[in-house]
């Protein structure tokens, strides 16, 4: 009798797929050969790299492998921050949109975001807000005769005033999910259920106010843009002019919206409107937003600490001036702010903010510097450092743009 054998292992069909860290490499090598690619001459960005990193990012984002896509960047972030943001960028606009067909036509869909600054007298009351469906009802209809959607485009707007600690939750791949179930509600002509959105309503948390407290908070608008790809009104001219005039034309659209449905907002987020003003920021795609939201709530409070130390100090602010520098703090920068009296001497107080690595530095001193003027300082200077005692070295006055 032949002796029974072990029976060979079988082989899977299914290759194990790379582990996140790999795939993570994968795609922050990508993006630098990319970054560095960009100043040489005759780059374009229909690039076979360029090609391969967004089917990548997309099957990423089909498989729900966040995990991959976040590390991806934070890689990326200590590599190059040129071929961070580029590759933030591709992602989080990769995450941001949802290409569809149906009865074959094809169709886009977009999450966007607009951040507001709510300022008002104790803080908002979340029983008290979206309790006036005529309000919603306009506010929801204002994005067509407002020309910010054309007329075959569809918007569906949610009835809540996401707070930064909502916008966070939301990871990639589950902003994909929501707008698969914005766009099915939208083709239907009828409401699906949407449990994904539903769940992104986590409630506020954060600071809680006072009833005499001055409370500014920033809250964002979520709603999601359903067009056919083919839409003439969506099309964005391919020259540089052309489309720097599209743009224009689209911001003083806003501009004019944001005036005319502020009242219909107030009447959403308060029983009674008159308790609240609001500051509206640029609509955008969801990070994009997102990020505009933070920084101003970044400046707004690096602001706030500067009138802080000139009123501990009895200054007037056009008695000071400011010179700003970067500081290298290891894992991010720090930007300096010294302040100091007209006839110099050592500084009156320090003020700084952090700076992600990743960021374009140049712009993230240019926006400071306005801002510091804008809260009437005599005026700003851009230094390369800082010596022991606080004085600014290499200083040069900062002309605002």
């Amino acid at each position: 009798m032949p002796k029974n054998k072990r029976p060979l292992p079988r082989t899977s069909n299914n290759p194990r797929e790379p582990d996140a860290a790999s795939q993570a490499q994968e795609l922050a090598d990508l993006a630098l050969a990319i970054a560095e690619r960009e100043d040489e001459p005759g780059f374009a960005t229909e690039d076979e790299r360029e090609e391969e990193l967004l089917a990548a990012v997309r099957k990423l984002l089909r498989k729900k492998r966040d995990e991959a896509l976040y590390e991806a960047i934070e890689t990326a972030r200590f590599t190059d921050p040129q071929a961070c943001r580029l590759l933030r960028g591709r992602i989080e606009e990769e995450a941001a949109t949802l290409r569809i067909r149906r009865d074959e036509a094809e169709y886009e869909i977009d999450a966007f975001l607009i951040p507001l600054f709510v300022r008002s007298p104790g803080g908002l009351v979340a029983q008290e807000t979206f309790q006036d469906p005529e309000a919603f009802e306009a506010l929801s209809a204002s994005f067509h005769a407002g020309g910010l959607e054309g007329g075959s485009g569809k918007v569906v707007l949610i009835q809540h005033a996401y707070d930064l600690a909502e916008v966070d939750h939301i990871a990639f791949s589950t902003l994909q999910e929501m707008l698969r179930e914005a766009a099915n509600s939208l083709l239907e002509k009828k409401l699906q259920p949407a449990p994904t959105i539903e769940a992104s309503i986590r409630g506020w948390t954060g600071e809680r106010f006072a009833p005499d407290d001055s409370a500014v908070e920033l809250r964002f608008l979520l709603g999601f843009s359903l067009k056919r790809a083919d839409d003439p009104f969506y099309a964005i001219p391919a020259d540089e002019a052309g489309a720097d005039a599209w743009y224009g034309a689209r911001e003083e659209r806003y501009r004019a919206w944001t005036f005319q449905v502020a009242p219909l907002l107030r009447r959403c987020l308060a029983g009674d409107p008159e308790r609240v003003h609001v500051d509206f920021l640029y609509q955008d795609l969801f990070y994009g937003a997102k990020e505009q939201g933070v920084s101003e709530l970044s400046t707004l409070s690096t602001l706030s600490e500067v009138a802080r130390t000139l009123s501990a100090k009895g200054l007037e602010a056009d008695q000071v001036h400011a010179a700003v520098a970067p500081i290298d703090a290891g894992e991010h920068i720090v930007l300096r702010i010294n302040l100091y009296a007209l006839d110099g001497g050592r500084p009156w107080g320090s003020v700084e903010t952090a700076v992600d690595l990743a960021a374009d530095l140049a712009v993230e001193v240019d926006n400071l510097c306005d801002a510091l003027l804008a809260l009437g300082l005599e005026g700003v200077s851009i230094a390369s450092g800082f010596s022991e005692d606080g004085h600014a070295e290499g200083a040069e006055p900062y002309e605002a743009r």
